[in-house]
């Protein structure tokens, strides 16, 4: 039971209380090696959040991104990878780019870097709520977690087509974290938000934050690809994304879901002040978009992820009556088939990440919308 428990306070991200349950399961079993292992590590992230607290700067120091030169960075001659010209976006660098990546070669630090102060400024002008409208001959595709799934990520735009003026995606958070190539996916997303900042949008999840990274892989993989400054510009960045999108006034998108109260409404998920906040408080309307999930049962329930709120069919119901919507579009949940319509047709869930973890063996799915608002589901397997 202690055991359990620790595990549970790990993946919570609740390091000090997994350490003292770690402790007490190590000196009544002090030969289990998975035990053992287990709470070296648990010590090793305690350690460091302590140190990392220790040396906290003043709040006022100015930020990564605006101590950076980056155009002090000098790229070898040696470098044959793609390149940004005159610091500027196109289409044939990021065709290059995602080449390079798919054959397991990184873009240099210096074009990397541009890609992520670009998006940064760009959303630190835009609401926690963004309005999404369809044009005429266009379409909108929602992509739920695509979880560092490089391959998988590359296998969408190949059966749905790149991202453009008329071909518009929004990606619904969770983009990194879990599968090994996430710098990959976000620069790539990244990218495409810079080149079609009206036809790419792109939502906070869960795992667009310090802890989920710490644990989850993404922080580990960006020092090992890059370098901790690259980390931390990417942390800054993450907090800049906004919580949720509006499509032609009718569909409300979010990683996670609703709330723990009756009474929310779109003005007020649009004024959140999200920008700086690494790590959604618990029970802030932030925090519950990010982690809540829909259950069966009318009502509400507690999370069985210890974070968010779990909310059932009336919840769902209320809300968008109250605020004069059709329909949740929301992602945070692998499913067998891709997707699942619950709630009296009123929340659809849509995971992107096929054969999640490289053990679920589910199908990824993604959802087209047209301007009239008609919806179609197209699933896929893992690559």
């Amino acid at each position: 039971g202690y055991y359990r428990k620790a595990v549970a306070n790990m993946a919570l991200c609740r390091f000090k209380d997994a350490l003292q349950d770690f402790r007490i399961v190590a000196k009544k079993n002090p030969g289990d090696k998975d035990v053992s292992a287990k709470l070296t590590e648990c010590k090793k992230i305690v350690k460091q959040i302590e140190f990392e607290k220790a040396i906290e700067v003043d709040s006022h120091q100015k930020n990564i991104a605006e101590t950076m030169d980056v155009d002090a960075i000098v790229v070898d001659p040696s470098y044959s990878g793609p390149k940004l010209a005159d610091g500027q976006i196109t289409k044939e660098f990021i065709a290059d780019m995602m080449e390079c990546f798919r054959i397991q070669k990184k873009i240099h630090r210096k074009y990397a870097f541009q890609i992520i102060l670009a998006v940064r400024k760009m959303m630190l002008q835009t609401p926690s709520l963004v309005d999404i409208n369809i044009p005429q001959n266009c379409r909108l595709t929602v992509c739920g977690d695509v979880h560092g799934q490089f391959y998988d990520f590359l296998n969408i735009f190949k059966i749905n087509g790149l991202p453009s003026e008329e071909n518009m995606y929004l990606f619904n958070g969770d983009f990194v974290d879990r599968g090994s190539f996430s710098i990959e996916v976000i620069l790539t997303l990244f990218a495409f938000k810079w080149l079609y900042p009206t036809s790419v949008y792109l939502t906070r999840g869960n795992h667009e934050t310090d802890d989920m990274n710490k644990v989850y892989g993404f922080e580990g993989e960006v020092k090992a690809k890059y370098s901790e400054q690259m980390f931390e510009l990417f942390s800054e960045t993450f907090t800049t994304l906004p919580l949720a999108h509006l499509i032609n006034k009718k569909i409300l998108v979010v990683h996670g879901g609703l709330f723990s109260r009756d009474d929310v409404t779109l003005d007020e998920i649009r004024k959140i002040d999200r920008i700086g906040k690494k790590q959604p408080e618990h029970g802030s309307l932030m925090c519950e978009l990010l982690w809540s999930d829909p259950q069966l049962l009318p009502g509400r329930g507690p999370s069985k992820r210890g974070v968010g709120i779990q909310f059932g069919p009336d919840i769902t119901e209320n809300f968008l009556k109250r605020n004069n919507i059709d329909l949740l579009i929301r992602s945070h949940e692998v499913k067998e088939n891709g997707y699942v319509v619950e709630h009296n047709g009123k929340c659809i869930t849509v995971f992107s990440a096929p054969n999640y973890c490289d053990t679920i063996g589910n199908k990824g799915a993604l959802i087209n919308i047209t301007p009239d608002l008609q919806l179609s589901y197209q699933t896929f397997e893992a690559v």
